[in-house]
């Protein structure tokens, strides 16, 4: 990230999401931005304004202008197949970003970033009937105040869209700039933590089971019984793995 209105550089962590509620496409970014920027010559903090970072408007401008550029420079170098219309047409399209009030607590941002970081497209109570061929799953619809509905899609459809949402092998969907950037964020946020006038060393975390950190994480409990969901299951032993040779290994 280069400069920012507040004369220093910003920290920023991108999330990419894909998906509409219809499990169609609609390309957009999550982005969370600390309240303040890590001086040029790293001697001080300076913190935004309470109720104002930069102006959104402007950004959306910016931001679309900057991406349409680098998608041109990408066709140009053939790294894309060509899309002159589609860029033009893009040009004249207003570009939208929506901006949140800041976070109350560094907890409230830790839920955000565990309910959408790992998110997928579609998740398990939305899926409410899968039967002859067809599923039955609800959706909000954005155009009608928010209204929860309900779609039947053929199998073969729901599968393609739900498809479409995985990413190709090595595309990184959450990304970090500015001071938050992986190869200078060691350096940069002891910095920060310094001029804000905290413990420069990251607090460690807790090492935590696969079933306590599940359960952290996204509220689901191994040990509660997943028939009635109120009974507690107990381990009474460990099975030895077993591995069963071939019928045609006479050894």
């Amino acid at each position: 990230m280069g400069k920012s209105r507040l004369g220093g550089t910003l920290g920023v962590i991108a999330v990419l999401h894909t998906w509409d509620q219809t499990l169609k496409d609609h390309y957009h970014l999550h982005c969370l931005v600390p309240a303040g920027a890590l001086s040029i010559n790293r001697n001080r903090w300076i913190a935004a304004r309470k109720n104002f970072l930069f102006p959104v408007k402007a950004l959306s401008r910016v931001f679309g202008g900057k991406f349409l550029a680098l998608l041109q420079q990408a066709c140009d170098k053939r790294k894309l197949p060509a899309a002159n219309d589609e860029i033009k047409a893009s040009r004249k399209k207003s570009w939208v970003v929506y901006a949140k009030k800041p976070f109350g607590s560094p907890a409230k941002v830790l839920d955000y970033l565990g309910r959408y970081t790992h998110r997928v497209a579609l998740s398990n109570d939305r899926i409410l009937e899968v039967e002859n061929g067809k599923v039955t799953l609800s959706y909000r619809d954005r155009k009608d105040r928010e209204r929860k509905k309900i779609m039947t899609l053929e199998a073969q459809e729901f599968i393609r869209r739900f498809l479409l949402h995985v990413l190709p092998d090595g595309f990184m969907r959450i990304r970090h700039f500015g001071f938050l950037a992986n190869r200078s964020k060691k350096q940069a946020l002891a910095r920060c933590r310094k001029l804000l006038d905290l413990d420069p060393a990251l607090p460690k975390s807790p090492t935590l089971s696969a079933k306590d950190l599940l359960l952290k994480v996204t509220g689901v409990d191994l040990s509660r019984c997943p028939c009635c969901h109120e009974g507690t299951m107990i381990v009474v032993g460990d099975l030895v793995a077993w591995s069963r040779r071939p019928c045609w290994d006479s050894s």
